[in-house]
């Protein structure tokens, strides 16, 4: 059976792949064992037996998965969308289950979502303290599916680089050389590929300088909007 690429992108789906039954397991014990061993810990107070393992994500899960994706991760005072009924139900069963109030509580989401209203599968977590999170509610839709391989430039200057030399390459061969010359060759495609590659590079700096655009591990929980 062929796999459809153009299923949408589960995001909750992504960050349990993060996962194996193994590194939960070590999650939950190191967790426990951390907060046990200091003594302030996180504004969320968890009773360890009514948790679910595979809801707890370290950081690193959480930076890995959002720099694949473009994503941010902050605070819920800085998301701009509307914080869905079912999320805030979850919320007051945690709570119930686990005789506490929770606070301070983060979202995983696209950058646009701190910034206008859209709906494209944000995830909500509370802090459990040394660097954990436990994820309580997904909502809305899920991601694109090509849109790992659309922030994939992004992820850092040389991914950057090589799709800019592709794309290049392509438009230079769509280009028909015998409008700049009436013999072409090696040479002139060479010639035309390095004036498509500077006229490509111009045009993604202006972009990129324009709108303050950094690469995705600059802005997984950066609150800035240029960035």
């Amino acid at each position: 059976m062929m796999l459809n690429v153009m299923t949408p992108t589960d995001l909750e789906k992504v960050l349990e792949r993060t996962h194996t039954a193994d590194t939960q397991e070590q999650l939950f014990n190191n967790l426990k064992q951390n907060l046990e061993d200091i003594e302030i810990q996180s504004v969320n107070q968890f009773d360890f037996d009514a948790l679910e393992t595979h809801r707890i994500y370290h950081i690193d899960q959480i930076k890995k998965v959002s720099i694949q994706y473009r994503l941010r991760f902050l605070d819920s005072k800085f998301f701009k969308g509307t914080i869905p009924d079912e999320a805030q139900a979850a919320v007051a069963r945690l709570e119930t289950t686990h005789r506490t109030t929770l606070a301070d509580f983060k979202i995983m989401a696209p950058s646009i979502m701190f910034r206008l209203a859209k709906t494209d599968d944000p995830l909500l977590f509370a802090p459990m303290g040394n660097d954990y999170f436990y994820l309580i509610h997904k909502w809305g839709n899920d991601l694109h599916p090509l849109r790992r391989l659309r922030m994939w430039p992004f992820m850092n200057i040389w991914n950057l680089l090589l799709m800019l030399l592709v794309v290049s390459g392509v438009l230079t061969s769509l280009t028909p050389l015998s409008i700049f010359t009436k013999n072409p060759d090696s040479t002139s495609f060479w010639m035309l590929y390095f004036f498509m590659f500077k006229a490509v590079v111009s045009i993604v700096l202006f972009y990129g300088f324009a709108l303050g655009k950094n690469f995705n591990p600059a802005i997984w929980n950066s609150k800035y909007n240029k960035s």
